[in-house]
């Protein structure tokens, strides 16, 4: 397409999967038959995905338990204590903690993309937590023979590895999501946890070439779950231009639910590096009402102003169920913001001459 434009990760998981899962939790399944569930899902999402024309579709995270958890589903050394991140609604989530070393994935997202290539017959994205997130599961108390640089070191070499595998497996291209990182202004104003999270993305995503990292994203928004976020009134001022200071190609940039989009383009036009593409968020997953493909037209028009057509994209804000039990956005609402985004897209890209 003239103006690109992508998912950005999960898509409500349909009622069968949920059911397996939360019968394999109870020990009524069998590892068989939680995969055959899962690869149901897979195959189904991939072709509604395909269906609603969108050039780069992902696997809708459906074998997922989290955006976040994935790679630590199943190990041993964790507390569920950790830390409790608020939503606006009321409800939270929670981070479990550290309790020993050494830090390895317990999977990597390779063999989940490498299905879905099998399936898909469009390019397939992937998404992978950023390891910034999962940094924060070493306890502030630190851990006895097992210290926090150490822990770090092998968080490095583990994300590395899932992005590298991504890559080398065929991904279109590979998105970190971060969306700790407005979170973390929310709970330290200073920018001095920012400064942090950003310097542990970026040891990772040095290890990468220039080519490879023209396929490497980062995503950012205020969270999305059951309808609610958890940083939306943190001001984007305070993020954007740190955010620009990570080694990525592409970044997703939740825009859409933004009460003054036009500001926080302007910040974007005056911070992103020049050779990176910014996809801008034109639907919002925690909004019920779907999106016409005139309002998305609307939207990139607004964002042309601000930015080189050359260099903009588009994408959702958010994913639609970054939670497996996040049931609060039906799936046939995902899919039909998702044409709409598709549909809009276009449109802009004509009225633009693109």
């Amino acid at each position: 397409m003239a103006i690109p434009t992508e998912p950005i990760g999960s898509i409500p998981r349909p009622p069968g999967l949920r059911s397996a899962m939360v019968a394999y939790e109870s020990g009524d399944i069998s590892d068989a038959e939680l995969a055959a569930a899962q690869f149901s899902a897979v195959r189904d999402t991939i072709r509604q995905l395909e269906e609603t024309g969108s050039p780069v579709i992902t696997d809708g995270e459906q074998a997922k338990p989290s955006f976040v958890t994935y790679p630590i589903a199943g190990l041993k050394d964790l507390d569920a204590n950790g830390i409790v991140i608020p939503f606006a609604d009321g409800h939270q989530r929670q981070l479990p903690v550290l309790t020993g070393g050494p830090f390895r994935y317990q999977t990597h997202v390779a063999a989940q993309l490498k299905t879905a290539l099998e399936l898909a017959t469009v390019p397939v994205k992937q998404a992978v937590i950023a390891p910034s997130a999962l940094s924060l599961l070493y306890p502030a108390t630190g851990l006895a023979g097992y210290p926090r640089e150490e822990f770090l070191a092998d968080l490095a070499d583990e994300a590395e590895a899932d992005i590298r595998g991504a890559l080398e497996a065929g991904a279109h291209s590979v998105q970190l999501d971060f969306t700790e990182g407005r979170l973390s202004l929310k709970l330290d104003p200073s920018g001095a946890v920012l400064d942090d999270l950003i310097a542990v993305n970026n040891q990772v995503l040095e290890r990468f070439s220039a080519a490879d990292r023209s396929r490497i994203g980062v995503h950012t928004c205020p969270g999305g779950d059951q309808d609610s976020s958890h940083s939306l009134d943190v001001d984007y001022a305070g993020l954007l231009p740190k955010l620009f200071q990570l080694k990525a190609g592409n970044f997703y940039v939740q825009l859409a639910s933004e009460s003054d989009p036009g500001n926080v383009l302007g910040i974007i036009a005056d911070h992103l590096p020049a050779s990176a593409m910014v996809f801008i968020g034109v639907t919002d997953p925690i909004d019920p009402r779907v999106e016409t493909p005139g309002q998305v037209r609307d939207r990139v028009l607004d964002a042309a102003r601000h930015l080189p057509a050359g260099r903009l994209g588009t994408t959702d804000d958010c994913g639609f169920s970054p939670f497996a039990d996040d049931t609060s956005t039906a799936r046939e609402t995902a899919f039909a913001k998702i044409r709409a985004r598709v549909e809009g897209t276009a449109l802009a890209a004509e009225v633009l001459g693109l």
